[in-house]
């Protein structure tokens, strides 16, 4: 049975949609060879891969259960956390920017988002937009979070991965408002370095959240740094440490700057 696929303008890469066979009701993005996105289409709550749990963990403690939020997405993938934040906030507006002209509509053309979903869709480089950000989302003083999950190591767009593009971020937030970044890097986490280091340069406090062994900076992996005006507290580090995935680590921002320091 043929595969819903299409070929990408911008990147030329193939997109293509497949049946999680192990997990019913559940798909994957791939782009290219390489899988890029997982959708669970009966329980959008659900999030497949460890390091979007744990974007989603800090998206849960933004604010009550069940309150909107504004969010921007940069990076639509097949609009996982959108789901996820339809389902758990319904209400929220949001926003998802991609470069890539075709892949939205192709996703919800064959995985459509759950009803009621606000997500507006805007082809754009990500940090074209940046700025434009809290107009998108009707909010002048400023946006919940931002979800930066483009890149994965120095393959990363340089314009991309420069302390202007965090600054940029960090204007466009609200006083409570969280920049949230996934950071994929190969063993000596020298690329994970120099965006910690970017974001400790601009963001009062900047938490890393991992698996453990991640730790070691010998093993590829995925991490995920938070940029906020607010200190970790103890209650927001033992609510996400406690949610996982396990076995998992909260990093405050001297133990981010620590960990910077012995790469």
């Amino acid at each position: 049975m043929a595969h819903p696929s299409l070929r990408l303008s911008t990147s030329g890469l193939m997109a293509r949609i497949i049946p999680d066979e192990m997990n019913q009701g559940s798909y994957i993005l791939c782009l290219g060879s390489a899988e890029q996105s997982h959708v669970n289409m009966l329980s959008p709550e659900t999030i497949f891969y460890e390091y979007l749990r744990r974007i989603g963990n800090v998206i849960d403690a933004l604010a009550v259960a069940g309150e909107p939020l504004r969010i921007a997405h940069l990076g639509a993938g097949a609009l996982t956390l959108v789901r996820y934040v339809q389902a758990t906030r319904p209400g929220s507006i949001q926003v998802a920017v991609d470069i890539e002209r075709e892949l939205v509509e192709f996703v919800t053309a064959h995985l459509p988002l759950p009803l009621g979903t606000q997500c507006q869709s805007v082809v754009a480089d990500a940090r074209e937009v940046l700025g434009d950000i809290p107009r998108l989302l009707d909010s002048p003083a400023g946006v919940d979070a931002i979800v930066l999950d483009i890149f994965s190591g120095w393959d990363a767009p340089e314009h991309l991965r420069q302390r202007e593009f965090y600054e940029l971020a960090q204007r466009a937030l609200s006083d409570d408002g969280v920049l949230l970044v996934n950071v994929g890097d190969d063993p000596g986490l020298s690329f994970f370095a120099s965006q910690a280091q970017h974001m400790l340069e601009v963001f009062e406090h900047v938490w890393c959240l991992c698996e453990r062994s991640m730790l070691t900076g010998k093993q590829a992996g995925n991490l995920i740094l938070v940029g906020s005006r607010h200190v970790l507290d103890e209650s927001m580090r033992t609510f996400l440490e406690g949610v996982g995935p396990h076995p998992g680590v909260v990093l405050d921002t001297w133990q981010v700057a620590d960990f910077v320091k012995s790469l």
